[in-house]
C-alpha cells in the first residue's frame, strides 16, 4: 500500500506562499490546507491577507473556498471571540487528510491523486501535521485565560519560564495566545506542557518546502503589503469588529495590524505611526518565523517558482 504525500510550503509573512502554492496546486492537481492562525477568524480578511475575489475567482461555500477552482480549507472556521486550540486545528485537519469527500459535496470525491498542500507561516501548525505531535488535550478555562490576559507578555513568558523552561526555549515569545495556552496547561496539569508532547509516525510522505528571500527584499515585500491593507480598508474593517462587539484584549485583535489600528481608532497613537508599527512588528514577526523554521533541517528552500516544481516533481517521481 503506498503512503500518501503531503506538500508543505512555508516561509516568513509577505514571502509570497499563497502564490507558490496555487501555482503548484494548479500544476499538480491538488488543494490547499491553510497553516495561518490568523487566517482562521471570520470578518478578518484584510490584515490577515486573505485572498482576494479582484486578484483571483474566488467563491465561498459552507467548509472551504475555491480559489481559481482550488479547495482552500482551515480558512474563516471560528469567529474572533472564539476559543481555537492547536488540538483542534490537528483534527480538523487530519480529518480533511483523510476524507475522500469536499465537505459540500458538490464536486463529489477528491481523487486519490488530488494532492494536498500544507501552506503557511504558523510553525506549530505545521508541526502538529507533520511531525504527529500529541498535544495533551485540556479544555479552555476562560476564567484562567481571562485573569492571564492582563498581563504582559513579557510577564507571560517569564511566568511560562518557570513553569517549563524547555517549552520557552522555543515558543514564539511575542505571541500572547500561544503563551497563555501554554501556561493554561501548565497549570491546569501541574506538568510542564513540553513533557506531555509526543510524536507518533504518521501515514504519508512529507515534502517541505520554504521561500527564502533576502532580507532587504523581503522587508520592502512587507512595507508593499501593509500600505496595501491600508488603501483596501485595514482601519474601517478593525472598526466594524469593534463595532460587532470584539474586545479590543481579545487575542485575536492582539495580532499584529489589528492591534495597531486598534490603537489608532482609541486614540492613542496617530495612523502614521500605527502604519509604522505594523511594518515594524510585521518584520519582527517575519524573524520569529524564520527562527523556527531554520531549526527544520528537512525543509527544501527555494527562490522561485522553478526550484519549487522541480522539487515537487522530484517529490512525486521518488514517492511513485
Amino acid at each position: 500500500m503506498s503512503r500518501k504525500k503531503l506538500i508543505v510550503i512555508l516561509g516568513p509573512t509577505a514571502s509570497g506562499k499563497s502564490e507558490l502554492a496555487l501555482y503548484l496546486a494548479e500544476k499538480f492537481n491538488g488543494y490547499i490546507i491553510s497553516a495561518d492562525s490568523r487566517q482562521i477568524y471570520k470578518y478578518m480578511d484584510i490584515g490577515t491577507n486573505k485572498v482576494q475575489s479582484s486578484k483571483f475567482k474566488v467563491q465561498s461555500y459552507k467548509n472551504y473556498i475555491l480559489v481559481n477552482n482550488i479547495p482552500h480549507f482551515m480558512i474563516d472556521i471560528v469567529k474572533p471571540d472564539q476559543g481555537f486550540t492547536v488540538v483542534d486545528y490537528q483534527k480538523k485537519v487530519y480529518s480533511i487528510l483523510d476524507s475522500r469527500f469536499l465537505p459540500a459535496g458538490r464536486q463529489g470525491k477528491i481523487q486519490d491523486s488530488k494532492l494536498p498542500f500544507l501552506v503557511g507561516g504558523t510553525g506549530l501548525y505545521i508541526s502538529s501535521i507533520i511531525d504527529g505531535l500529541k498535544i495533551p488535550h485540556v479544555p479552555p478555562d476562560k476564567t484562567l485565560r481571562k485573569k492571564l490576559n492582563k498581563f504582559s507578555v513579557q510577564k507571560l513568558f517569564l511566568k511560562l519560564k518557570k513553569l517549563d523552561p524547555k517549552l520557552a526555549e522555543t515558543i514564539d515569545k511575542k505571541n500572547k495566545r500561544r503563551l497563555i495556552r501554554a501556561l493554561e496547561v501548565c497549570i491546569k496539569t501541574g506538568r510542564p506542557m513540553s513533557a506531555q508532547i509526543k510524536k507518533e509516525l504518521l501515514p504519508f510522505d512529507v515534502l517541505e518546502i520554504g521561500i527564502e528571500l533576502p532580507k532587504r527584499q523581503l522587508h520592502k515585500q512587507i512595507d508593499k503589503r501593509v500600505d496595501q491593507m491600508i488603501r483596501k480598508g485595514l482601519v474601517e474593517e478593525v472598526k466594524k469588529l469593534h463595532q460587532k462587539g470584539y474586545s479590543w484584549s481579545l487575542p485575536s485583535m492582539s495580532g499584529v495590524g489589528y492591534k495597531e489600528i486598534g490603537l489608532y481608532l482609541q486614540g492613542k497613537i496617530s495612523l502614521d505611526e500605527a502604519i509604522k508599527l505594523i511594518k515594524l512588528h510585521t518584520r519582527q514577526y517575519a524573524k520569529r518565523q524564520m527562527t523556527w523554521f531554520k531549526r527544520d533541517g528537512r525543509i527544501k528552500w527555494v527562490k522561485n517558482k522553478k526550484e519549487a516544481e522541480k522539487l515537487t516533481k522530484e517529490f512525486l517521481k521518488l514517492m511513485e
